[in-house]
């Protein structure tokens, strides 16, 4: 029997980098898999259009699961949508900016949990991964950035930091019920930037390489399945062990 066999899973943002990689794992380890994005690939599965920033969207997003497959097992948040002047420094964000980027960010991974949640709560059943990152749990080595066009990204920090807080929250309220809340933070992942930064980057990393995709998914993959029956409100780092020095 395959890892995650039967069961039915929503992907926010299963369009993307990291997003790709996750979908077609689950895929692979048995998972239906409902890819919840604004673009649909080609390989996509099952697509529902849905914007993450519109609780309408998300409503009749869901609505559709339930009407095609019966219930939600789990739900992996990982969209990652964000403002023109993303990566703009500190200084030079505004605050309409910073506003914008954490409702779209941390604000709706907290309601489409909600809306998902009572869906989990009839079956006594469900697990919940909210993708975060090192950085909400340590501070930026800004010696990476010398040099490159790279900033580093304080409503960033701050989005992630907040989500791991607010996943031991709803794992401390909904344990009782069998639902599972956890985190998955990953490191540096490759995405052709600067090569100064991806020197420096991997210079600094005891694994001396930056992360891939395929190196978070398997991560993903063990929290939704029966294997992690007794893990929750849990932050899994996957980051080559950035945070061990």
């Amino acid at each position: 029997m395959k890892q995650l066999e039967n069961k039915i899973v929503i992907v926010t943002g299963g369009s993307g980098l990291l997003g790709k990689s996750i979908v077609q794992l689950l895929e692979e380890r048995g998972a239906t898999v409902i890819n919840f994005d604004l673009n649909n690939p080609e390989d996509s599965k099952y697509f529902v259009a849905c914007d993450i920033r519109e609780e309408t969207s998300i409503e009749k997003a869901i609505s559709s699961v339930i009407e095609n497959f019966g219930r939600i097992d789990g739900l992996v948040n990982n969209a990652y949508p964000r403002t023109s002047d993303w990566g703009s420094s500190f200084e030079n964000t505004s605050a309409e900016s910073w506003k914008t980027n954490v409702d779209w960010q941390l604000n709706s991974y907290a309601l489409i949990t909600q809306k998902v949640i009572p869906y989990m709560r009839e079956k006594s059943k469900g697990s919940i991964i909210f993708m975060t990152s090192i950085y909400g749990i340590v501070g930026n080595d800004m010696t990476i950035y010398e040099d490159t066009n790279i900033n580093a990204v304080a409503t960033y920090s701050a989005i992630k930091g907040g989500l791991i807080s607010f996943s031991k929250f709803l794992a401390s309220l909904y344990g009782k019920e069998n639902i599972r809340v956890n985190c998955v933070s990953p490191g540096g992942i490759f995405d052709h930037q600067d090569p100064k930064f991806v020197s420096a980057y991997e210079h600094k990393v005891p694994m001396k390489r930056m992360g891939n995709p395929d190196d978070i998914s398997p991560a993903v993959a063990f929290l939704l399945s029966d294997d992690s029956k007794y893990i929750t409100g849990h932050n899994l780092v996957v980051d080559g062990g950035w945070t061990a020095i």
